[in-house]
């Protein structure tokens, strides 16, 4: 695979380079390699304007943390069972994520 996007049965949304584990022709798991949670929120902004429109969803605060914040592990594996589906990140997001492990940015915030 590549850079994907994971819902895990926790909720979480993971970024990460995946790959697919295989055993006997079958899929196994997967192996998140430097997998980071996609944490989001719609910025709340006050005014007295009353011609002012809020932000909408499509206006989100992306940030991007460490999976396991405790672990110096890169790659992580991940039984089936605990992913709910696996698909393309948005292109921003995947951009980020991109900048965010090949060191080119600290900024996570989008």
């Amino acid at each position: 695979m590549s850079t994907k996007l994971a819902l895990l049965k926790s909720g979480d949304n993971v970024i990460a380079d995946i790959k697919e584990l295989i055993s006997e022709e079958k899929i196994c798991g997967y192996l998140f390699n430097r997998p980071h949670v996609v944490e989001y929120r719609v910025p709340v902004v006050l005014s007295e304007d009353k011609d002012y429109k809020q932000p909408s969803s499509r206006d989100l605060e992306v940030a991007l943390i460490p999976w396991i914040l405790f672990t110096e592990e890169e790659k992580v594996p991940v039984r089936t069972d605990w992913i709910v589906t696996i698909v393309e990140p948005t292109p921003a997001v995947k951009e980020m994520y991109e900048e965010k492990v090949n060191g080119q940015n600290s900024q996570t915030d989008s």
